[in-house]
């Protein structure tokens, strides 16, 4: 945990000193966004993000109840509390950075599928993606877990630079922005939800 820690606050790191490099950022950009971007898979990996967070912490939360499962109970609290963290963390980092939207600032050169409102950088849809992502690989550490929550985690990356709602850098630091609340949700929930041992009684 304490590696992907790091490796979260480097990528940021990078991210943040290089984004004056707006001439890459937009010739990437270029390259994945079409003058009309309207692919039914990449608008439904974009759209999926609020519905399928929501449904998983609800969904794991209403399982641990009605099963009386306390570890279920915990990792959808911890899906709440990471999702809360990263919203919070996203809103100021939009407010920190005012950055333009690609659309708005290249106009006729970036196609958005529809209008956007708020600003470019970090990506709430990625940052989001990444957070469950990461929150069910330190929860279940199973590959068959790993692999399509981090596939799909990329793909809704992937998908909002193809609508042309954000830059490829806006991307990577929701990605490492999304993990770096992952873990830090993580270790509160822990420490949260930390069973007392109950001492032993000595005959």
């Amino acid at each position: 945990m304490i590696r992907l820690k790091k490796i979260s606050c480097l990528i940021l790191l990078f991210i943040t000193v290089n984004a004056g490099a707006q001439n890459i950022d937009i010739d990437l950009l270029r390259s994945i966004n079409p003058q009309n971007p309207d692919a039914a898979v990449w608008k439904g990996a974009s759209n999926s993000v609020n519905i399928s967070s929501g449904l998983l912490a609800v969904g794991t939360l209403a399982y641990g109840y009605i099963a009386k499962d306390k570890k279920s109970q915990h990792n959808g609290y911890e899906l709440l509390i990471t999702t809360g963290i990263n919203v919070a963390a996203t809103e100021l980092l939009k407010r920190v950075f005012n950055r333009t939207r690609p659309a708005d600032e290249y106009p006729g050169e970036v196609f958005p599928a529809s209008a956007s409102v708020g600003k470019s950088l970090p990506s709430g849809h990625t940052a989001q993606a990444f957070a469950v992502a990461t929150t069910l690989t330190l929860q279940y550490r199973k590959w068959y877990v790993v692999i399509p929550a981090y596939t799909w985690a990329a793909a809704v990356g992937y998908s909002r630079m193809y609508l042309g709602k954000h830059y490829p850098s806006d991307v990577l630091a929701g990605a490492a922005l999304g993990a770096g609340c992952s873990w830090l949700g993580h270790v509160i929930s822990n420490k949260l939800f930390r069973q007392k041992k109950i001492p032993k009684v000595h005959e």
